[in-house]
């Protein structure tokens, strides 16, 4: 083990340990607590605009709690990873007995928020926490059951923010963030094939190879722009979101879902969906322009 040093650099930037283990840009995941509110516009105002943004906040510190968890259980294996062995429990720049008292601080403010918000939203936030808690401890080694945890992670932050605001998420919005989380969890899985890491890293990857993954790939994308392209011209949708020209997003969700499999499978460079979301360039101007193009048809 490394002796410990005062911060950990991530990537161009130094960074206290204990920041770098909580993984800040992996908070922006959380923003899927936001989509019920933004889908829904007629229910956008100052106050559930804050609360969103305290359950934003209250998942972000569950979140971080569990990528510690995580962290603290595969600390051994991390070391032998050519990009893991720098977090700050497998390079030794953080005492373990700090990162669990940091986790169990972010648990305890997280569900404190939680309630204070909602005893429902507390509720989901609980269910996100034990399921990842599951994941940590053994569901992340059983193939398929894996990823289909990871999109799980997705839809409940969905279900929450939806509870915040008192309405009920189309079905199609679960549908496709749960496909496009699923279709992130294989491509993730799909890197760590090209990198050559075995079950000794990762146990449910002993169940995977890179011809059923792109096959599984392939169908989940189909299911993923079949159902986005139901969702835009859902006529229930449509009122509720007071335009009938939701369809004119295609054409950006297309060309990401295209960036991203470009990147998956030309490149083969998927192995972290957030930084590649907040880093490439193609990604960055589809996702602008998906957001720019659909707050113009429902705020315009």
């Amino acid at each position: 083990m490394t002796a410990p040093q005062p911060a950990l650099r991530l990537h161009r930037f130094a960074v206290p340990p204990a920041l770098a283990l909580m993984r800040p840009p992996q908070w922006v995941k959380n923003a899927f607590v936001a989509a019920p509110l933004f889908f829904t516009p007629g229910l956008v105002d100052a106050t559930n605009a804050l609360k969103v943004l305290l359950g934003i906040l209250a998942f972000c510190a569950l979140s971080s709690a569990v990528y510690i968890l995580n962290d603290y259980l595969d600390r051994a294996t991390d070391r032998l990873h050519p990009e893991k062995r720098h977090r700050p429990l497998a390079a030794g720049t953080i005492a373990p007995a700090r990162a669990l008292a940091l986790m169990v601080g972010l648990i305890a403010g997280g569900i404190a928020l939680a309630g204070a918000l909602s005893p429902r939203f507390a509720g989901i936030a609980l269910i996100y926490l034990f399921v990842n808690a599951l994941y940590s401890l053994r569901l992340k080694d059983v193939s398929i059951v894996d990823v289909l945890l990871v999109a799980l992670g997705f839809v409940l932050r969905v279900y929450a923010g939806a509870e915040l605001i008192h309405v009920l998420p189309s079905v199609w919005i679960i549908v496709c963030t749960g496909l496009l989380a699923l279709f992130l969890a294989l491509a993730k899985r799909r890197d760590d094939l090209v990198k050559q890491l075995d079950a000794g890293h990762r146990g449910a990857l002993k169940g995977y190879t890179k011809p059923f993954i792109d096959t599984a790939i392939t169908a989940v994308l189909g299911g993923l722009l079949v159902s986005y392209l139901i969702y835009t011209t859902d006529p229930a949708v449509m009122e509720r979101i007071g335009s009938t020209h939701l369809y004119l997003t295609t054409p950006f969700v297309i060309a990401g879902v295209l960036r991203y499999l470009q990147i998956t499978l030309v490149e083969e460079r998927s192995g972290s969906p957030t930084t590649l979301a907040l880093t490439d360039r193609f990604l960055i101007l589809t996702v602008f322009g998906w957001l720019a193009t659909f707050g113009l048809l429902i705020y315009g």
